[in-house]
């Protein structure tokens, strides 16, 4: 059973054809400058060189109708005829609070997706506009919306309503949501797996850490809390993003400036961060990390920054659990950053974490990087949300 896994944004299109009798990708690419001058598909086979297309992609009906052309093209393609493909699978940002599970698309999800465009207005438009071309282009094949936040949904009142006047969860649904949910629920179900856990009681801390990170407590692979909120800005100090940070200093600065909260909003979104606290070096961690090697002092603090609180949310969610049996690294800096994952965990020394610094001299691969009497299993997990979603569609359509 062939599973197509569509990842929209507004103007690209991200996918992959999985086989799902053993998991492997046979095929992935990216469509970009949708709707934009200059668009192009890059498909890459399983095994194969990458072949580009550059052609006018002027909405996404026609992106993915090059991308089944792709799929199907006699020297680059993978597959005979969409006969071949089972479903499609959707990554779909936001349902608010109305589905809390992945669903196959029907009249009411796409009404879902609309009446949510406010909470996520980057994503859902684009998501929907994925779902709607691949009906148009593959009439009567199944498509599941997996939705980012549908992880978050699991968490208690006490996790996930904010301490502000109740009515306005009532009107306007506003509770901390988590994203990165994908990627958790896949990673914290793989660490229960390969640390060999109970897989109904294991306390499991997924650090999502990269441009964008987040951090999750689950308890045998549901949710009990996650460091994003109603947005993506809530938690850990990120590439551009601020993370946690006073409300009050966001009037103190609008007032002082001249400037509304939109534009407040928008500094803390894309010019804070490592990026902000650097001084401008840059939001990607190896340039920080550089920086702080020729001796910018400021590179330095928002790299312990970094840390600090990544090692205060363990602490908190370990809290919050009354212990914890595994903590899983994934995502860009995760998996591929052993100065980091070390430097974390060098504060749960308390726990009885102790870091095998051999194992840990790796980058991307499974692996449990803790020593052998450390009282908690830390591991790297690569995260996989394409495999994700495609189990997820393969569920609910096989």
């Amino acid at each position: 059973m062939k599973i197509l896994v569509i990842n929209c944004g507004s103007s690209s299109l991200k996918y992959q054809l999985i086989d799902m009798t053993d998991e492997s990708v046979l095929a992935k690419g990216l469509c970009e400058r949708i709707g934009i001058e200059g668009s192009k598909l890059t498909h890459q086979p399983a095994g194969k060189d990458k072949f580009v297309v550059e052609k006018a992609m002027p909405d996404h009906k026609v992106a993915i109708g090059l991308v089944l052309e792709a799929l199907q093209d006699p020297e680059h393609g993978v597959v005979k005829s969409t006969d071949e493909i089972a479903a499609v699978g959707h990554r779909v940002l936001h349902a608010g609070t109305k589905y809390c599970e992945s669903i196959v698309v029907n009249d009411d999800v796409k009404k879902v997706i609309r009446e949510c465009f406010d909470l996520g207005p980057l994503h859902n438009p684009a998501n929907l506009m994925g779902i709607e071309a691949c009906e148009a282009v593959m009439p009567g094949k199944a498509n599941v919306a997996v939705w980012d936040t549908a992880f978050g949904m699991s968490m208690p009142e006490k996790a996930y309503l904010y301490a502000i006047p109740h009515e306005y969860y009532e009107k306007y649904s506003i509770r901390r949501y988590g994203f990165h949910g994908t990627s958790h629920m896949f990673v914290s179900g793989e660490a229960i797996k390969f640390g060999e856990l109970d897989s109904e009681n294991a306390k499991v801390i997924v650090c999502h850490l990269g441009n964008g990170a987040s951090i999750s407590a689950s308890i045998g692979g549901k949710c009990v809390d996650t460091s994003m909120g109603l947005t993506p800005l809530e938690g850990l100090i990120m590439g551009t993003r601020s993370g946690d940070v006073d409300p009050a200093v966001c009037q103190f600065i609008c007032n002082k400036e001249g400037i509304d909260i939109n534009e407040m909003l928008n500094i803390l979104n894309k010019k804070s961060g490592v990026l902000g606290m650097s001084g401008g070096v840059s939001s990607d961690f190896r340039d920080i990390e550089k920086a702080k090697e020729e001796g910018n002092h400021l590179a330095d603090v928002a790299l312990q920054a970094f840390v600090y609180r990544v090692a205060k949310y363990i602490g908190a969610y370990t809290a919050a659990m009354n212990g914890v049996d595994a903590i899983a690294f994934t995502a860009g800096v995760g998996e591929n950053d052993k100065n980091t994952r070390k430097s974390v965990c060098d504060y749960l020394g308390y726990l009885g974490v102790k870091i095998d610094d051999e194992a840990n001299n790796v980058r991307g691969e499974r692996r449990v990087i803790s020593a052998a009497d450390s009282k908690v299993k830390v591991m790297l997990i690569p995260t996989n949300e394409e495999l994700a979603i495609a189990r997820e569609t393969l569920r609910l359509t096989k």
